[in-house]
């Protein structure tokens, strides 16, 4: 344990230096004699950790960018409904599925009308939710590629006030697909507008790359929730994030900002994830979210029953973060007659 963990702060502070632009990025000589060196676990989890240095984000971004990260760390204000919410961030496994789902069910448990969007091939949401793709008859693929109503794919969960627009394997070559389409980047916003007075809130659940989908799902947002995990990797690509998401302020939705930043995996047990939550809310101030989202395994355990963790087990501590992230989601935002 001692050796990968050691090998996993090697290859974090390289990333880190990378983004700093430095070319002599920190190494290690001979990673296994030093892990050797240090001994068990217990041992480990007692020596003090290198001090974390985060890539300077504004030194190493453009202006648009700068500007952007400037208004990241300024209260976002009340949440105005209806709303659509993009969870995106083009690195894999952060949590953004997770925070989709449950995120999606305690805004629900709290009143909300939600709408899940799954825009992932992998279509986790979808069977987080409960709902088989092969029980269904139109999904998001349709939706984007077809020109199908939203509507005609919106499928109930089995939680009151949370439905869900299902994905399936189709959107796998849709990033294809859509290459040659007339306004490609404005699909899914133009499905959403048809339904978007029929729901409080609208969260889409982008894949883990900075695709056409991804690009779909911003043009279609008010805001953007960034899932960060607690770990060293928190701040890699973080920046290209950012770029990406100035472009489609210039040059498709100009309404487009940063919402918020959701700590997610956290594990107390560890200096390490204290570290990277101090430095995220150093550059990102108000912007992130006080609900940190530990690593628990209830949490783990819920997609494989299809449900989300309010309902999985509702008293855990995974079921109170999302329960209190909601809260900070909404911001108090009163609840549409309908």
């Amino acid at each position: 344990m001692a050796r990968v963990d050691e090998e996993m702060r090697r290859r974090g502070r390289r990333a880190l230096a990378s983004l700093r632009g430095d070319p002599a990025a920190p190494t290690v000589a001979n990673p296994d004699a030093e892990a050797d060196a240090h001994g068990s676990e217990d041992a480990e989890r007692g020596r003090d950790l290198p001090a974390f240095d985060p890539p300077p984000l504004e030194a190493t971004t453009d202006a648009p960018t700068r500007q952007l990260l400037a208004k990241a760390a300024e209260d976002p204000g009340p949440l105005l409904l209806p709303a659509v919410l993009a969870i995106a961030n083009q690195k894999g496994g952060v949590g953004k599925t997770t925070t989709a789902v449950n995120l999606g069910a305690a805004l629900a448990e709290e009143g909300y009308r939600v709408l899940v969007i799954d825009l992932d091939p992998q279509s986790n949401a979808t069977t987080g939710l409960g709902i088989s793709s092969r029980d269904i008859q139109a999904s998001v693929y349709d939706v984007v590629m077809n020109d199908t109503a939203l509507d005609d794919c919106i499928e109930p969960t089995s939680l009151k006030n949370l439905f869900l627009a299902p994905a399936t394997i189709d959107l796998a070559g849709a990033e294809i697909e859509l290459v040659p389409a007339f306004s490609r980047e404005l699909k899914l916003r133009r499905a959403i507008d048809e339904i978007r007075d029929d729901y409080d809130i609208v969260l889409v659940d982008c894949p883990p790359s900075l695709g056409l989908l991804t690009i779909n799902g911003l043009a279609a947002a008010d805001g953007v929730l960034v899932p960060i995990q607690c770990e060293y990797y928190a701040l890699e690509g973080l920046g290209q994030l950012l770029r990406n998401v100035s472009l489609v302020r210039s040059n498709l939705n100009p309404l487009l900002e940063v919402r918020g930043i959701v700590l997610t995996m956290y594990d107390a047990r560890t200096r390490l994830a204290d570290q990277v939550v101090d430095e995220v809310r150093t550059h990102f101030g108000k912007r992130v979210y006080e609900a940190v989202v530990p690593r628990t395994v209830r949490l783990s355990e819920a997609p494989s029953f299809g449900q989300p963790i309010i309902v999985f087990d509702s008293t855990s501590r995974g079921a109170k973060a999302y329960r209190d992230l909601a809260k900070e989601v909404s911001r108090g935002a009163k609840r549409r007659s309908r």
